[in-house]
């Protein structure tokens, strides 16, 4: 008897979730056409561009090239070297950002006066645009007027002012600490969220059986966090595989330093090779979406084997 009800209450549910299916599609539909024109019809036709010979100045007399812009592409050591410069910064990046972003969102989500306050004051470097941002530290940086060399100095821990942006051996480093200052409040607030979810029975229990905070933090924050913490990286590792404004604002199209988005902004606006231009814009499309498929599945397979 009890198969019979359990067989006709799935029964009667099957058209209920089968409506409730359709009617979720046609909700989602709207906002489905909306994301195919915004971001599929460009990222098509910046696919079709890379295998053509398509110019800025007359895209409509292009010519189906095949191949071509792709071989050119990978034989060029300045595309390696862009790959090379953005991986780097993306890794070292996402990688202090998190760790500190970690110990900020553990320090904000303790107890004490003026909590609010402090967690508000934390997100201005977040808040400032990133042009902005960069300005204000390539400023910062100037070997003649800047602050960091003044400091430095003064403390004499340099013998002579650095050219921090100028020097190929400092650019990427200098670049990477602006990053690391400007987006580590965002990890910060994605981590607190997800440490605020936490369960407040674990802390509870392991307070009373006395267990260090360490262990505390290594066998009940850490695991719980996880979750949180892959959106976090994902989020910021796909932000800073197409990094583009702080790179190009404090130095340029310098190989040195330049990324992936900025080498193909170069093809495309001061080459005008379209082209050429879009088939780096597409391998980098497909190098952020091997990262993250990658990532996802390391996530995915560490989550089973846990």
């Amino acid at each position: 008897m009890a198969g019979e009800a359990a067989d006709t209450l799935r029964a009667a549910a099957s058209p209920l979730a089968r409506r409730r299916v359709r009617a979720a599609w046609v909700f989602l539909l709207p906002m489905l056409a909306v994301l195919a024109l915004v971001a599929g019809w460009p990222l098509a036709r910046t696919i079709w561009f890379g295998f053509t010979d398509a110019g800025l100045a007359a895209l409509s007399d292009s010519a189906f090239i095949g191949l071509e812009n792709y071989r050119y592409l990978l034989e060029d050591p300045d595309w390696w070297q862009a790959v090379r410069n953005t991986l780097v910064f993306a890794g070292v990046s996402v990688a202090l950002e998190t760790v500190l972003g970690l110990a900020i969102a553990l320090a904000l989500n303790a107890r004490f006066p003026a909590r609010g306050l402090l967690r508000a004051a934390v997100l201005i470097p977040w808040a400032i645009p990133t042009v902005v941002s960069a300005k204000m530290w390539s400023w910062m940086y100037n070997d003649v007027f800047g602050v960091l060399n003044h400091m430095l100095l003064g403390l004499g821990l340099v013998d002579a002012p650095v050219a921090w942006t100028a020097s190929p051996d400092t650019a990427l480093l200098a670049i990477i600490l602006v990053d690391v200052w400007k987006s580590t409040p965002f990890m910060a607030l994605l981590l607190l969220a997800g440490l605020q979810m936490l369960p407040r029975e674990c802390y509870e229990s392991a307070r009373v059986d006395g267990v260090h905070p360490v262990k505390v933090f290594f066998r009940i924050t850490l695991p719980l966090l996880k979750p949180a913490l892959v959106v976090a990286v994902i989020f910021r590792l796909l932000d800073a595989l197409r990094v583009f404004d702080v790179i190009y604002v404090m130095t340029g199209n310098s190989p040195a330093t330049m990324s992936m988005s900025v080498y193909a902004r170069q093809q495309l606006v001061d080459f005008q090779d379209v082209g050429y231009g879009s088939a780096a814009a597409t391998l980098l499309f497909l190098v952020i979406a091997m990262v993250t498929v990658i990532y996802l599945t390391l996530a995915r397979v560490g989550r089973e084997e846990g």
